[in-house]
C-alpha cells in the first residue's frame, strides 16, 4: 500500500504541478519538508508503538494516512497539499512501519524471509502505482480511491494479531540504551551504507548512461528498467536461497561479487555489456536491505517500535549520501563519483560476521 501510494504520487507530479501551478521550489519543498517532519515525529511513534498501545498507534496512523490522501486530492493550492504530505509521512511510519515491526515480531525465526516478502510486495506496489495513474488519468480520483483502500486496511488491522513488548510501554530510556549497544549500531550503520549500492546508485543510473556512456534518454530508461526487473527477480531468488543459506552468507557472497561487477561496469565498453552488468548489480544488491534490517530486528527482539525509531534517527545518513555523490560528481565527474558505491560492499564484507546467528 505504501509503495503503491508513493508510486502514484511520483508519477503524478507533472499533473499535480500543472493543476496547482506549482514552481520547482514548491515541488522541492513538498518533497523535503514532510521528510523533516517525519524525522522529528517518527522516533516518538516508534517508542509509543512498543507495548500494548501498538494496535492503537497503527490504527491512528492508518486513519491519518487515509485523511492525508483525501486532503491532497481536494487541495486547491500548495499549502493544503504541503500539509497533506506532512501528515502522510509520519502516518506512514505509524501505519506501515509498525506493521512491518509486527510482522517481524510475530515470527522472529523467519524474519529475514518475511522482510524479503515485504520487499517483493513493495516492488510490486511501486511498479503498479504509475500504471494505476495511467489507467485513471486523474491523480485526485486515484488518491481518493487509495484512501478508501487504506481505510479497509485499517479495519483489518483492528482485528489483526499483535505482539506486546516485554514492558508495559515503550520508554525513551530504551531508545538511549539501544543506541549504546555496539551490535545495534553495527547493523544500523550497515543498513544505511548498503543503500549506496541500492537506491543511491539507482538514482544516478539514468544520468550515468546519458552523461558517461553517451546513451540516449530512451536507452537510459532501458537501463533503469533492466535494474528494476533484475532487482525483483533477485529478491524472489533470495527468498528461495534463504531456505538453505544464512542471510550473512548471502550478503557477504553478493558483496564480494559487487566488488567485481562495479569496476567492470565502469571500465566496460559498449552499451549492451553495460546493460548486462547493470542487471547483475540489480539482482546482487537485493539481499542487502532485508538481511541487514532483519539483523537489526534480531538485536531488539519484540521491540519493533524501537527499530522504527532507530531507523528514523539514522535516516539523515542515508539522505545525505545522494547529496555527497552529487557534490563529488560536480567536482570530479559522475563516473569518478560513482566509485564511492564500492563503500557499500566493502562495509558489508567488513561489518557482517562470517557466521551470524540466524535467530535469537
Amino acid at each position: 500500500m505504501d509503495e503503491l501510494v508513493f508510486g502514484v504520487r511520483e508519477a503524478a507530479w507533472p499533473l499535480i504541478r500543472h493543476d496547482l501551478s506549482l514552481s520547482y521550489a514548491q515541488v522541492g519543498l513538498a518533497l523535503s519538508l514532510p521528510a523533516l517532519v517525519s524525522l522529528i515525529v517518527e522516533p516518538a511513534i516508534g517508542v509509543l508503538g512498543d507495548g500494548a498501545r501498538r494496535r492503537s498507534v497503527v490504527v491512528i496512523g492508518g486513519i491519518g494516512f487515509a485523511v492525508s490522501l483525501v486532503a491532497a486530492a481536494v487541495a486547491p493550492g500548495f499549502l493544503l497539499l504541503l500539509g497533506a504530505f506532512c501528515l502522510l509521512y509520519p502516518s506512514s511510519g505509524a501505519f506501515v512501519g509498525l506493521s512491518q515491526a509486527t510482522l517481524v515480531d510475530l515470527a522472529p525465526r523467519v524474519r529475514e524471509r518475511s522482510l524479503v516478502r515485504w520487499t517483493v510486495a513493495g516492488a510490486v506496489g511501486a511498479a503498479v502505482g504509475p500504471l494505476v495513474l495511467v489507467a485513471t488519468r486523474s491523480w485526485r480520483s486515484t488518491f481518493c480511491a487509495l484512501a478508501v483502500v487504506a481505510l479497509v486496511l485499517v479495519a483489518l488491522t483492528t482485528r489483526a494479531q499483535y505482539v506486546e513488548a516485554a514492558g508495559e510501554r515503550g520508554k525513551w530510556q530504551d531508545l538511549v540504551a539501544a543506541l549504546r549497544r555496539r551490535e545495534v549500531l553495527r547493523w544500523l550503520l550497515l543498513l544505511e551504507l548498503q543503500d549506496l549500492g541500492g537506491d543511491v546508485l539507482f538514482g544516478y543510473l539514468a544520468l550515468y548512461f546519458v552523461d558517461v556512456v553517451g546513451a540516449s534518454p530512451r536507452e537510459a530508461a532501458l537501463a533503469v528498467a533492466v535494474w528494476t526487473v533484475s532487482d525483483l527477480v533477485g529478491t524472489v531468488v533470495l527468498l528461495r536461497a534463504l531456505t538453505r543459506l544464512t542471510g550473512a552468507t548471502v550478503v557477504r557472497t553478493t558483496a564480494i561479487s559487487v566488488l567485481v561487477v562495479v569496476p567492470a561496469l565502469q571500465l566496460a565498453g559498449g552499451l549492451w555489456l553495460k546493460l548486462v552488468l547493470v542487471g547483475m548489480l540489480g539482482a546482487l544488491h537485493s539481499a542487502w536491505y532485508p538481511v541487514t534490517k532483519a539483523r537489526l530486528y534480531a538485536e531488539l527482539p519484540g521491540r519493533g517500535g524501537l527499530v522504527l525509531a532507530l531507523a528514523t534517527l539514522a535516516g539523515p545518513i542515508g539522505a545525505l549520501m545522494p547529496v555527497c555523490v552529487g557534490l563529488l560528481a560536480s567536482r570530479f565527474g559522475l563516473q569518478a563519483a560513482l566509485w564511492v558505491v564500492l563503500v557499500a560492499p566493502l562495509s558489508l564484507i567488513v561489518g557482517v560476521p562470517r557466521r551470524a546467528e540466524t535467530d535469537r
